[in-house]
This record gives structure tokens, sequence and C-alpha cells, in this order.
């Protein structure tokens, strides 16, 4: 949760105590005197950083689907693939499951969670942003949990570990993009000001406009 109104009435997500927020300044947090688990914080720039983390991860993101992930060099044999032919391959040997999961968490969720983020962060630039940016801002808390591309990350290092004997394994620019990737996920996760957004929404009723944000981006 980000802090806007003075002396606003919140519970705490932990222990659930009320208590009364202050106005916070920026860059700072507001803890539980119960718990100590952080109910509220004042991200610097709620905005404007967020967004451009948004488009460097939209970058990686693009880099990291259209080159390869890894080249492997075997008996004078040498192949590579990208994360769409890792998952095209899945689907042709008999594991269409599996192809879809990887398909879906490494790149459409994802993909879908930059696109609703990116067009959200542009539209409440101008406020009032139109309705339909809250829809966005559900959907894109709502893709966020299922990328997964740490979890493919593991799966790849694991892989490495397993056949390093076996064939000579050279990243690829892929490699080194979806590693980029995770970690700007987790900076646009830190400084996205999701109540802020919320805010600068141009509802039917003004004097009715949520006042809970559906899910904080900069609180977990």
């Amino acid at each position: 949760m980000t802090a806007h109104a003075s002396h606003e009435l919140i519970a705490c997500e932990e222990c659930d105590l009320l208590q009364h927020l202050p106005e916070l300044p920026p860059g700072t947090k507001a803890r539980c005197p119960r718990c100590g688990h952080t109910v509220a914080k004042q991200p610097m720039d709620p905005l404007d950083r967020p967004l451009a983390l948004t488009i460097a991860a939209a970058i990686a993101f693009i880099v990291a689907h259209t080159t390869p992930l890894m080249g492997l060099s075997a008996v004078g044999r040498q192949s590579s693939t990208t994360i769409a032919g890792g998952a095209l391959e899945m689907w042709e040997t008999g594991e269409p499951i599996t192809a879809v999961i990887v398909a879906f968490c490494a790149g459409i969720a994802p993909g879908g969670y930059l696109l609703f983020m990116l067009t959200v962060l542009l539209a409440v630039r101008w406020p009032p942003a139109p309705q339909w940016v809250g829809e966005m801002l559900r959907w894109g808390r709502s893709m966020r949990p299922w990328s997964m591309n740490e979890v493919m990350i593991l799966g790849i290092l694991v892989a490495l570990i397993k056949i390093a004997e076996l064939a000579t394994v050279e990243p690829g620019i892929g490699m080194y993009a979806i590693g980029a990737v995770v970690v700007l996920f987790a900076a646009i996760m830190m400084t996205a000001d999701a109540r802020e957004a919320w805010e600068r929404i141009e509802w039917a009723d003004a004097e009715q406009s949520p006042r809970r944000v559906p899910g904080d981006e900069g609180t977990r």
C-alpha cells in the first residue's frame, strides 16, 4: 500500500491492527506498531521511474524472445534455440501440456503484464484517465503471478549443470536478456505506485471513486 491521504484509517495486512496512517514524505515507509509489517510507503517517483523501467523491461523481453537462448556443441554438431523454439519443440515431441505452460508463463503472461503496465503508466500521465485503465490495472496484477521467468532461469541452470559434461554450452544473448527481465520486473514491483494510478482514473461518480486499490504493485 502507498500513502496519500493524511491520517487515513487502515488495517495491517498481517495482524489486522487498525491504525491512522500519517502523511508520509517521499521515499519513506510506515510500519505497524504491533508486528512491524510495512503497512504503507511513499515512492520517490511513483510514475516516471516505473514507466522507464517498464520500457526497458519491454525491450529486454523482445530481445530475450527473438535471440538464441543458448547454444549447444557436441561431437562436432551445434544447435541453438529460442524460448518459443523450445516450447515448439516440446509440442512436436509429444509434450503439449508442458509446451503450453512454458509458452504462457515465459511469454504470454510476462508480455501481457508489460503491455498492461505500459498502457496504464502512459494513460495516467494525463489525468483524468478513462475508466478502462482501471481494468487494465486489474489485468496487469492478475498476469504478474503467472510471469515465471525466474523459475525458467532456475530450470535452465539446473539443466546446464546436468549436461555440462556431455556438451559445450554457450549462453546466448537471450539468456542475458531474460536475466535482465527478471531484475527489471522486481524493480517495477518495488517502484510502481498502483494507488497513484488508481486515483488518476476518471470514475462515473467522483465522490464514490474506489479508495481501495485492487492490489498494489509496489508492495510485494
